[in-house]
């Protein structure tokens, strides 16, 4: 039997923008996605065995979990048979827009080959699991096209510290979509590339996210906003405690602060505790994770292979 203990990364959206319609039923978007420090943990026992048998523990229940499909799908592709068992600590609120998910099945398709030790390609396999789980490969900083599969990778920026403020509220991803209401035609396509252009140019140069945050944006917080009043007051009062960079990531419903220092985030949160615009909400600190940083903790954790 051999064994690793891994930690999955959640991601945010620093700029996401929602263009036309495709014909396939998605739409076409332009996102930066960005990895950050808040993890699950996820311990594998990996035996070889004449059938396969998946097994998931964990402290919360997550119906047709994406782990599993994962597994099953790095297995049937390095066909090989295995006895499998998962253990997650999950720690990313779910349906948050933090990519909880995404980030666990892109941690089992990387460990599974490792485990297993044989080599396979992953992209194709990350890309039927869901949209966001093929930038977990690689992490960092990277600029998503098309359903959000296909990505770019941008140079790192700044670890800046961030703090996250998970708000409970459920904001459907289908539901939010509808409500934009984008067809096959969508007259605003070029100015939101325009915008979106600007924002990339600008990280570019600074090398951080938060001088930058005043040309982001993100498209679902017209909707989204719209449907759940709470979010745009805690919006409003992250701005008024004088934090320059605050977006909601995904289609919500968590909204994140960048700061330039861990004490500056400190006085922030000093400032808000107790605020009832928080009534509710997990406040959680983190910080960018670079490409770099991403690469050497998963050369770590697949290094750390026991049996």
């Amino acid at each position: 039997m051999r064994t690793v203990k891994l930690r999955s990364l959640a991601k945010i959206n620093l700029d996401l923008r929602i263009l036309h319609k495709r014909p396939d039923g998605f739409h076409e978007l332009r996102t930066v996605f960005q990895t950050i420090s808040l993890a699950d943990t996820i311990e594998i026992q990996y035996e070889p065995a004449r059938r396969t048998h998946l097994t998931l523990d964990g402290n919360v229940n997550i119906p047709d979990n994406l782990i599993l499909r994962a597994a099953q799908s790095a297995l049937d592709a390095m066909q090989v048979h295995a006895a499998v068992r998962f253990t997650l600590t999950k720690r990313i609120p779910m349906g948050a827009g933090l990519g909880g998910g995404s980030g666990n099945a892109a941690a089992v398709l990387l460990a599974l080959p490792a485990l297993a030790k044989r080599n396979v390609s992953l992209e194709k396999i990350a890309a039927e699991l869901g949209s966001d789980v093929p930038f977990f490969l690689t992490g960092g900083t990277a600029i998503g096209f098309g359903r959000g599969t296909e990505f770019y990778p941008l140079p790192d920026l700044a670890a800046e510290p961030i703090l996250v403020v998970a708000t409970g509220i459920h904001s459907a991803t289908g539901a939010a979509y509808a409500a934009l209401d984008r067809g096959l035609t969508f007259t605003g396509t070029s100015s939101s590339i325009n915008s979106f252009q600007a924002y990339v140019r600008a990280i570019g140069v600074a090398r951080r996210a938060g001088p930058a945050s005043a040309l982001s944006g993100n498209d679902f917080e017209a909707v989204v906003f719209r449907q759940h009043p709470q979010l745009p007051a805690i919006l409003q009062r992250l701005l008024k405690a004088g934090v320059v960079g605050v977006r909601m990531t995904g289609s919500g419903s968590s909204i994140f602060a960048i700061f330039e220092s861990v004490a500056e985030r400190a006085r922030a949160r000093k400032m808000l505790d107790g605020d009832r615009a928080f009534r509710g909400c997990r406040m959680m600190d983190a910080r960018l994770v670079g490409r770099r940083t991403y690469q050497r903790m998963w050369r770590r954790q697949l290094g750390g292979i026991t049996g």
